[in-house]
This record gives C-alpha cells, sequence and structure tokens, in this order.
C-alpha cells in the first residue's frame, strides 16, 4: 500500500474514533470516518500542489463544510456533528503543541513563529467554514427538505 492510502485510512479511523468520543449516534461513525478521510485527501493533494499549509487548510475546512451540509441535508442530521468529527485532521494541534514548548524552553522567537502560524491556520480554517456557510441551503437541497417537512405538518 502507498504511504497515502495509509494516511487516508489512519484519518478515516482517527476521524471515527472521535466521533465516537464525541457521542455522535452510532449510525454515523461510517460517515464521520469518511468526512475526515476527504478532508485529509484534499489537504494533501492542495498541500502537494501549493506547498502552502495555509491555503490546504483553508481549502480542506471548506470543502468539509460542504461536504457536512450535503451529508446533514441527507441524512437529516446537524451539519455540526460531521463538520467537528471531519475537521479533526486539519486542527493545529502540532502547531499549539510547539509554541507551548519552545514557550516552555525558553525559545520565544519560535514559541511567537509557531503560534503565529497556529493563529493564521486556525483563522484560515474559519474563512473556510465561513465561505461555505455563505453557499444558499438550497445547493444543497435545505429548501426542499424544509417544504417537505413543512407539508408533512400541515
Amino acid at each position: 500500500m502507498s504511504y497515502v492510502v495509509l494516511q487516508l485510512i489512519a484519518a478515516f479511523i482517527g476521524t471515527s474514533a472521535f466521533s465516537v468520543l464525541f457521542s455522535v449516534p452510532k449510525k454515523y461513525y461510517l460517515h464521520c470516518g469518511f468526512v475526515g478521510s476527504i478532508g485529509w485527501a484534499v489537504y494533501l493533494a492542495v498541500n502537494l500542489n501549493f506547498h502552502r499549509p495555509i491555503i490546504a487548510t483553508f481549502m480542506t475546512s471548506l470543502v468539509l463544510t460542504i461536504v457536512s451540509r450535503y451529508l446533514s441535508v441527507q441524512y437529516k442530521a446537524t451539519t455540526t456533528m460531521f463538520l467537528l468529527c471531519g475537521i479533526f485532521t486539519i486542527v493545529p494541534g502540532a502547531w499549539i503543541y510547539y509554541t507551548a514548548y519552545y514557550g516552555i524552553i525558553g525559545n520565544e522567537t519560535e514559541a511567537i513563529r509557531k503560534g503565529f502560524e497556529s493563529i493564521k491556520l486556525a483563522l484560515s480554517i474559519g474563512m473556510g467554514i465561513g465561505v461555505a456557510y455563505s453557499i444558499s441551503p438550497k445547493v444543497f437541497g435545505w429548501k426542499k427538505s424544509a417544504d417537505v417537512w413543512r407539508e408533512d405538518k400541515e
């Protein structure tokens, strides 16, 4: 197996495990793992082409939000459930760790550099989510589902 396939499998397992910790209903474990794998695949592809983690993180959070919104309509679940589990793969945990590490050992210059990089990555996640949420809900079929729900209530 190639190294990329192993990474995608690891992303699937890690995201599925995180969905267990996040108390996601059992019927959505595989969906959450799938979202995490998609996210990691997008990150790898974009980072391979642009060599910029900020761009890769932005694009990944954009795609993850779109996929999560689509799945939420299809399975009548919350977008947050899929998004929080899926975004697990791109959270800048290592950057935050190194920020604290360099701060503790007294290397303030490196701590500030890593901290600034962490902030940029977190902002790119937020911006990707914001851009994806600016897409009309009709694109994901939400309006259609809402009309069906409204007709059932009448």
